[in-house]
């Protein structure tokens, strides 16, 4: 089955920009692209590495910064992005129905099964994980927010809300859209754990 959540571009990280200026403060500089791709940058010193600033905007040419702030370089220990999301799982296989057949996601042959005191599967999610797990849920089926938005959830990234609208439809599984607007769903697997997924 084709999944929907393979993405057609793969991430490309960039090496850190090096630059010095006179107080030798550090900036971390948060910024997206046109493709919306979240990118860290480091830089020693404001705007210094032969950028051309707009300090009165916060800007440099070309980017448009979302955030900045000062960082200990003593908490760096390179964060680059999320590896894998744990769900909790009752029914390994009840689950691997909802995870595979209905969503399209497909199991990481590579990752150790029979390592763990557990059963369990990993799910490719573009470059990133699920990694389901057969354990008890804690978490209650009833009682929760009818709005994934409004629960702990995990967030996929897809190319297309319209289409996994229909795969629901047709499956039965109910969801409901962002509440904002911009297009993103969020749905429950057979243990009640919220899910959304973005268009990007």
């Amino acid at each position: 089955m084709a999944s929907i959540f393979r993405p057609s571009v793969s991430l490309v990280l960039r090496p850190k920009v090096t630059c010095t200026n006179h107080d030798h403060s550090t900036i971390e500089r948060f910024d997206f692209q046109k493709n919306k791709s979240l990118r860290k940058e480091r830089l020693n010193g404001r705007w210094s590495c032969g950028l051309k600033a707009n300090q009165a905007q916060g800007s440099a040419e070309g980017i448009s910064v979302v955030q900045e702030k000062e960082v200990n370089n003593q908490t760096d220990y390179g964060v680059v992005g999320v590896h894998h999301v744990g769900v909790l799982c009752k029914n390994l296989e009840r689950s691997l129905e909802f995870y595979q057949n209905i969503l399209g996601l497909e199991i990481n042959e590579a990752r150790p099964h029979d390592k763990l005191p557990y059963r369990g599967a990993w799910l490719w999610v573009g470059s990133e994980m699920i990694h389901l797990m057969e354990l008890p849920n804690p978490d209650p089926l009833t009682g929760r927010p009818e709005h994934g938005g409004r629960d702990r959830h995990a967030c996929i990234a897809i190319r297309d809300v319209s289409i996994l609208k229909q795969i629901l439809d047709k499956a039965g599984i109910e969801y409901t859209m962002s509440r904002s607007g911009r297009p993103a769903i969020f749905t429950r697997d057979p243990d009640a754990n919220a899910l959304e997924f973005t268009q990007v």
